[in-house]
């Protein structure tokens, strides 16, 4: 692909994870083995309350749940992505948030807004697709043979894991840096077997291989929270969705009649340009009768409470 010999890539892979310039970790698909949805909060908070002390609240009473996977937050703003088996195990977090940082005089004058993303209404394009955003940052011309995808696509009936297949696909997804070898003695499962279940798992599109850029590493400045309501008179097509896809996004879930979409840029410039062009896309396209709701994130005064964690809600959907 790249016209190199594969010794100079592994070399150069292994350096760059050796200085965290990205790190490997595997996606769990967990739409067909217990798992209804995915949901974004975001919340406005109260600028005065210092943002460690509000990180220090959250992490004892708040993201210590097994649904959040990914959060962050700025000092007067944050969001969370989680995935859960269903709204109730959601509902009782947003409680929880709520009554917390209501008591503590944290929220600002709303509550936490749901961002509600069932698997079988809904898709997801992308989850946390940053070669895009890093091909632009280094100008790099090299063809994509895909430029869109959908990542949760449910199947009509749940799958069903025996005992050890649970046991190795945990293992896999909360060690993604151990060899099989190492797998193998950590579960006390042969590495024959679970190399054979770690192709399956693959095949079967209930997990998936991926590296995450360092952020800050490479110089990137902004992530942006676009959450969009669409006109229900005037309900996007695919076509649409994928026309706010831009190069920058590297998540992007959408249902019938509202979308979330994060991404990141180099710079503020870069960061108004993608703005204006989806504002501009939707009003020309008569798709909103209301402003996206955009938030900007800084990434050196962003705090990152969890990151991409995905070991505590896949033990808890297989009830391992």
């Amino acid at each position: 692909k790249l016209g190199l010999k594969q010794t100079t890539v592994s070399s150069i892979k292994r350096r760059l994870k050796e200085e965290k310039f990205f790190r490997h970790i595997r996606v769990p698909l967990l739409q067909d083995i217990g798992c209804e949805m995915l949901v974004g909060i975001h919340a406005n908070f109260n600028p005065i309350i210092p943002l460690e002390q509000r990180v220090e609240i959250a992490s004892k009473n708040i993201e210590i749940f097994d649904e959040i996977f990914f959060s962050v937050g700025e000092q007067e703003k944050g969001f969370s992505l989680s995935l859960a088996k269903n709204y109730t195990s959601i509902g009782k977090i947003n409680d929880i948030r709520t009554k917390t940082f209501g008591e503590m005089s944290l929220l600002e004058e709303d509550y936490p807004h749901e961002i509600i993303i069932p698997f079988e209404i809904s898709k997801i394009y992308r989850f946390f697709d940053f070669d895009r955003a890093i091909k632009k940052l280094f100008r790099i011309d090299i063809e994509d043979n895909k430029t869109s995808f959908v990542w949760f696509e449910k199947r009509k009936q749940l799958l069903k894991l025996s005992d050890n297949e649970k046991k190795v696909y945990y293992a896999l997804i909360k060690y993604p840096d151990l060899s099989l070898i190492e797998l193998s003695k950590e579960i006390g499962i042969s590495r024959h077997t679970i190399s054979k279940m770690k192709k399956t798992f693959i095949k079967n599109n209930l997990m998936k291989e991926k590296n995450i850029p360092n952020l800050r590493k490479l110089g990137f400045e902004i992530i942006s929270f676009y959450h969009i309501k669409f006109d229900p008179k005037n309900p996007p097509s695919e076509k649409h969705i994928k026309a706010l896809d831009t190069e920058d996004t590297f998540f992007l879930a959408s249902r019938k009649f509202e979308c979330l979409i994060l991404s990141v840029y180099k710079n503020y410039n870069d960061y108004k340009i993608d703005k204006m062009k989806k504002i501009e896309f939707l009003r020309r396209g008569n798709l909103v009768c209301k402003p996206p709701l955009i938030r900007k994130y800084i990434i050196d005064r962003m705090y990152v409470i969890k990151d991409l964690e995905f070991a505590p809600i896949v033990k808890k959907i297989l009830g391992i």
